[in-house]
């Protein structure tokens, strides 16, 4: 992501504005407290002229939009997507003109009719994530199953998360990976109290998140790809769990790493630690890790990533 000019941008815009405001408290750690930190930046900025609750209700209908676009796989939409959403197509200047860094309209040349999208793929996600997150919390509906109904039994949280899971790992081209990574990272009550106009504080319990946590690693341990593995660890840490890749890190720095057979999980807990430590990218030395030729297709990520491998 720091590869991203958007995501650097919304980044400083962040940091700038919590260094200048806040004299106390953590700073965001994670992609989902970055982007909730974004959106409230946003509607800090808009709420004086448009009042809070118009603001809220801008952001909802957008978050509205990028879910039934991303469902679709559109990343430019137009007039008739705006109204199917149930956006007023004469109010859509005034959600660009008020959001101008989340959404935006332009006329493509030779077309008559304006086209919209979203300012990078990751907000259009992000705000996908918060519409499904509100629908459950607020509704107990899960847009993510094929038929949704209303139940008169308590919502299950837990099978929520874990359908969102199955439903990442079944995308065929990756395209619900951020989607994934945001849905759960909403799922935590500091992240929740971070935007107390919009998202109410849920009843989520450490139980719940630990059984989502457990699900994840299980798929991680059931040998998926090594790239839906690595979303999986991100995943991970949106819930703020780190103990694989911790294990890891306890085995490379003892020397044991290799001296037993590495496990799925194992292998794709070391690429994400490779390649978030930035470490030997120039030269990615693969005999220090494991010379077998499981160990080059374990760690072809790492090895596209590096400019040179010996």
């Amino acid at each position: 992501m720091c590869h991203i000019p958007v995501f650097c941008w919304i980044t400083a815009t962040v940091l700038e504005d919590l260094l200048e405001t806040r004299e106390e408290g953590d700073l965001p750690r994670t992609l989902t407290e970055m982007y909730i930190e974004f959106l409230r930046f946003q509607i800090d900025h808009t709420k004086e002229k448009y009042g809070p609750e118009k603001c809220i209700q801008y952001i909802k209908s957008l978050a509205k939009l990028a879910f039934e676009q991303l469902q679709k796989g559109n990343l430019i939409f137009y007039e008739k997507d705006l109204r199917g959403s149930g956006i007023d197509v004469s109010e859509a200047s005034v959600y660009s003109g008020v959001f101008t860094e989340i959404f935006k309209a332009e006329r493509r040349w030779k077309q008559k009719d304006k086209v919209f999208c979203f300012i990078h793929l990751s907000v259009h996600e992000f705000l996908a994530a918060l519409h499904v997150h509100l629908t459950f919390i607020n509704s107990g509906i899960n847009l993510l199953e094929e038929e949704q109904q209303t139940t008169s039994n308590k919502p299950d949280p837990a099978g929520f998360y874990q359908k969102a899971v199955d439903e990442a790992l079944q995308s065929p081209n990756g395209h619900l990976d951020l989607f994934l990574r945001f849905l759960l990272g909403l799922s935590l009550p500091t992240n929740q109290n971070l935007l107390p106009g919009l998202l109410t504080q849920t009843e989520s319990s450490s139980q719940t998140n630990q059984k989502t946590v457990e699900y994840i690693k299980e798929k991680i341990r059931k040998n998926v790809s090594v790239e839906r593995s690595i979303n999986l660890f991100h995943c991970l840490n949106e819930l703020n769990d780190v103990s694989l890749v911790e294990e890891i890190q306890r085995s490379l720095r003892s020397g044991r790493l290799f001296r037993h057979e590495l496990s799925p999980a194992q292998w794709s807990a070391l690429v994400v630690i490779l390649l978030s430590s930035g470490e030997d990218l120039d030269v990615f030395d693969l005999k220090k890790y494991s010379a077998s030729e499981e160990a080059l297709l374990r760690l072809l990520p790492v090895v596209k990533a590096s400019k040179k491998v010996v």
